[in-house]
């Protein structure tokens, strides 16, 4: 069940069973020579809707703009800046609250969006926690999990692409991309084959470590039938690790 795609009604018949909610968060940035600029949202809505028919869950709408800074030396990635996608998540969450949501499962493709969006839930608890006795400001429970780091995702990683998965443009990435839309899958060839490994500052930095945008990964290593294999794997671990917090 799709925010977007339900009527008000159907949302208010969905709170009266479940007041929890998944929100995709990813980020649109470069992914090297083969993989999609939109590659981070991409996963982040693909994993999340079907782990929303998994658990019988509602689906918010995507943040697909992250904390992406460092990227912006490679031409159709885009950011925004920390503040702003703290600012973003709290009105979000303040939004749905409103209605009666208390759990969000933001379900994230993008390591990036990390320290924002964990700085973003401090924001949020610190709204209760320092009103005064006696407020009326809703109990709120906010968690980030991250796809690739499913016990599945990294069993797979390493079995599927052995020393050549990296940090960025990786091929299991890529590989769930080419699965969603297989009409965009790019055959590029890779120099060097895997891309060197290291840290970064800004932009500038980034695009000189890292000149075609890889970090440590061979993205070439992609096909849709590998991501299709990381999907049927993590799903239903995503969909288990939604149920628990819930309850938690």
């Amino acid at each position: 069940m799709q925010l977007h795609l339900s009527t008000w009604a159907e949302v208010e018949t969905y709170l009266k069973r479940s007041t929890g909610i998944i929100i995709p968060i990813g980020s649109t940035e470069q992914h090297g020579p083969n993989g999609l600029i939109g590659t981070d949202a991409i996963c982040a809505e693909v994993f999340a809707a079907q782990v929303g028919k998994a658990a019988d869950a509602l689906v918010g709408p995507s943040i697909n703009v992250g904390m992406a800074q460092h990227h912006l030396g490679f031409p159709g990635s885009m950011t925004l800046r920390p503040t702003t996608l703290i600012a973003v998540i709290r009105d979000m969450v303040a939004s749905l609250s409103r209605h009666g949501f208390d759990r969000f499962f933001f379900l994230n493709g993008h390591g990036g969006n990390i320290a924002t969006a964990t700085a973003a839930f401090s924001e949020i608890y610190a709204e209760a926690s320092l009103a005064p006795p006696g407020h009326n400001v809703p109990s709120i429970r906010c968690t980030i999990r991250n796809w690739w780091e499913a016990p599945s995702a990294k069993r797979l990683s390493n079995s599927l692409f052995p020393g050549e998965e990296g940090s960025h443009a990786t091929p299991s990435e890529v590989s769930v991309t080419y699965h969603a839309y297989p009409d965009a899958v790019k055959s590029v060839e890779m120099t060097p084959r895997v891309a060197p490994h290291g840290s970064f500052t800004d932009a500038a930095d980034y695009r000189r470590r890292f000149a075609d945008g890889r970090i440590g990964s061979n993205p070439a290593l992609a096909t849709k039938e590998h991501g299709k294999t990381i999907m049927e794997a993590v799903v239903p671990e995503l969909a288990e690790s939604y149920k628990a917090f819930l309850t938690a």
